[in-house]
């Protein structure tokens, strides 16, 4: 399959008939709001786990004022009661199709811990109250909708798309079918759905459901059998060395993953299924994926094309309330205090971190906004959000400061099959020009009446070291007292599992930070982040960084354990036990070790919380065990005092362990618990 030389363009559609009612002040989730719209009935219906505000940094908003620009009548539903179908009903029959999805994050991570223990807020819920979404709420939103009325359902949403094939799931410990499937949907779409979206609608809107979509990219059907004329690449028997690539100029060929009996029955073939998929997330030359479930084909068209510039300002200018639905009476909702004074500039990621999903949902090619455009919002901020002070709380995206990073050869770009441009090393084909960013930080904090622009999101630091005027700039500007930034690890085990580069390259940008900051005569700090538990971490790995961190004087408050989420490459080697960034082959793929007895996982987190006194019980016990009982005691290279302050040690990570585990004996052991 060839790439489009140029996609049909987002806004140059025909618009549906309905466009004739014109713009809702915001997309009605009533039936008094719609007939006051003047409205019988809705084209389309979304239904989200998330509450609603019309804002761009919300999907939910996105995609419905997306869709009302192409004319169509499009209702919400916000967080219904899914226990039985009537909420469903609350807005009529739609004319075309349900939408669902579980909202800006997957339902089982929002409501879960990595431990699997239930949170009890949602952010994304108006007081910030938890368990308004089910569980797997995709697969519970759409039954209801299938039960509330017989009309086509399509997915989408980051839990639809990171669960678009057979996929080992976190919380049940097990590998789950292709969300499709299990929610008996008719169309799923992944990643940047927009282009889908557009096309889909239309077309259902003209020919109903039951036609074929295979031509349309980033959109996962179920079809009985391969279509006539197609053939395909097998990438199913890891005895071979083949993974199902394609030859260039080959026409009709689609990549056959390992079925989802297999996947469920192996381990090993899990990971070459994982690896595979990675393999075929390049737009430029990603090929059809299909894989077997049961009696039905999963067929999973490439990868959207990425929006042009002025397709990416047209989605951001599309005139947003700006404010949560009128329904929420001014209750707060903690995520959208949380962004509703900052910007996003671009999407997408090519850092390839295997532990994290943006590259699986947005993909690796950036997608950048306009100067022009980013300035426009800034200063529909500035003017229509209540009690603006001037302080923009963040300008930036998934990474701060990626945008209108490219390859700087297109061609090289779209034949490209690295799951990374920046690991092992900066490609030497990426620009990584900060030019464009720096001057649009000038612009932005030039306009009238704007007091301070903060960056919020991520900076990556093996990016920012190519440009030191970059770090000046964002030392003298931009930085409210201290960045977060994420080395994640500071030993070469887990760092290579995890894409990321060495500790030497955070300790280089910190210096270059420090120096910013005492040239301004400001008193800024890096405060560094950390994963513990990756696969491919041992106890020693976690006791070198705790080292590190006291060497260094940090004292982690807040640390993160591992968490597998659905399709990324980590999670391919904490159930797999080996590792996808490899070639993965019967008898010759790499091992690797995978932290899951929840005893050593918590271990793990208090070596990050090594000043904790409560951890510190834990802690002596672990040392002696590895032999190095030389790390307990009351000088500055020793970890843990042999003191014990009085009415501490019985709470933190080891007192919680214990509570769940039977005791251990003398011996400290984390291997093989759970």
């Amino acid at each position: 399959m060839t790439v489009p030389a140029s996609p049909k363009p987002l806004f140059s559609y025909r618009k549906y008939w309905a466009h004739r009612f014109g713009k809702a002040p915001f997309l009605p989730m009533g039936r008094e709001e719609m007939e006051a719209l003047g409205w019988d009935s809705c084209d389309v219906i979304l239904v989200t786990g998330d509450a609603y505000i019309d804002h761009p940094s919300f999907g939910m908003a996105i995609i419905g004022r997306l869709l009302e620009a192409q004319g169509f009548r499009v209702g919400i539903i916000s967080q219904p009661d899914w226990r039985d179908a009537s909420a469903f009903k609350a807005l009529g029959k739609p004319n075309l199709y349900f939408g669902v999805t579980a909202g800006n994050m997957d339902s089982m991570v929002n409501r879960y811990t990595s431990d699997r223990k239930i949170r009890h807020n949602d952010a994304y819920t108006a007081g910030g109250e938890g368990g308004k979404r089910p569980d797997r709420a995709v697969i519970v939103y759409a039954q209801r909708c299938r039960e509330a009325y017989d009309v086509p359902i399509v997915l989408g949403g980051i839990e639809a798309s990171l669960r678009r094939i057979a996929h080992y799931d976190y919380w049940s410990d097990k590998v789950r079918r292709s969300i499709l499937f299990d929610a008996k949907a008719d169309l799923l779409l992944y990643g940047n759905a927009e282009r889908a979206l557009v096309e889909v609608t239309h077309r259902i809107a003209k020919g109903g459901i039951n036609q074929d979509f295979s031509d349309v990219r980033g959109v996962a059907f179920a079809r009985d059998k391969l279509p006539e004329g197609w053939s395909e690449a097998p990438a199913d028997d890891i005895d071979s060395p083949e993974e199902g690539r394609a030859r260039r100029g080959e026409e009709n060929i689609a990549i056959r993953l390992p079925s989802f009996d297999q996947v469920a029955a192996d381990k090993e073939t899990y990971a070459r299924a994982s690896r595979v998929l990675h393999k075929e997330a390049n737009p430029g030359h990603a090929r059809p994926l299909i894989q077997r479930h049961g009696d039905r084909e999963l067929w999973v068209t490439p990868p959207p094309i990425p929006l042009t510039t002025p397709e990416m300002d047209a989605v951001y200018d599309i005139d947003y309330a700006r404010a949560p639905h009128p329904s929420y009476n001014g209750a707060k909702i903690p995520a959208w205090e949380m962004i509703r004074n900052s910007v996003t500039i671009m999407r997408g990621c090519f850092g390839g971190c295997s532990f994290c999903s943006i590259t699986e949902h947005e993909g690796r090619v950036i997608q950048s906004r306009s100067h022009e455009s980013i300035l426009r919002e800034i200063e529909e901020v500035r003017d229509k959000t209540e009690g603006f002070t001037g302080i923009i709380s963040d300008i930036g995206g998934p990474t701060a400061n990626m945008y209108r990073m490219a390859c700087k050869d297109k061609e090289t770009e779209s034949l490209c099959r690295r799951p990374s441009c920046v690991f092992p090393d900066v490609c030497k084909n990426l620009n990584t020009s900060h030019d464009s960013l720096i001057e649009l930080y000038r612009k932005a904090r030039a306009i009238p009446g704007i007091k301070k622009v903060f960056v919020a999101s991520g900076v990556r630091y093996d990016l920012a070291v190519k440009s030191p005027a970059y770090i000046k700039e964002l030392v003298e500007h931009h930085v409210g007292g201290y960045l977060k930034i994420a080395p994640e690890h500071t030993e070469e085990g887990p760092l290579s599992k995890m894409m990321k580069p060495g500790i030497g390259t955070y300790d280089r940008f910190k210096q270059l930070f420090d120096a910013a900051a005492r040239a301004a005569k400001k008193e800024y700090y890096l405060i560094p982040y950390f994963i513990a538990a990756h696969p491919g971490t041992t106890d020693e790995d976690m006791m070198n960084l705790a080292l590190w961190l006291k060497k260094n004087g940090y004292r982690a408050d807040q640390v993160q354990t591992y968490l597998p989420s659905p399709m990324a490459l980590s999670t391919a080697m904490y159930h797999s036990g080996f590792n996808p960034l490899k070639p993965v082959r019967r008898g010759s793929s790499e091992a690797v070790d995978a932290v899951k007895g929840l005893r050593q996982r918590r271990l793990h987190k208090a070596f990050l919380r090594y000043h904790d006194p409560e951890n510190w019980p834990m802690l002596r016990e672990a040392l002696k065990a590895m032999g190095r009982a030389d790390l307990i005691g009351p000088g500055k290279r020793h970890l843990v005092p042999v003191w014990q302050p009085a009415g501490t040690g019985r709470g933190g990570e080891g007192a919680r362990a214990g509570r769940k585990h039977a005791p251990q004996g003398r011996k400290f052991v984390t291997k093989g618990l759970s």
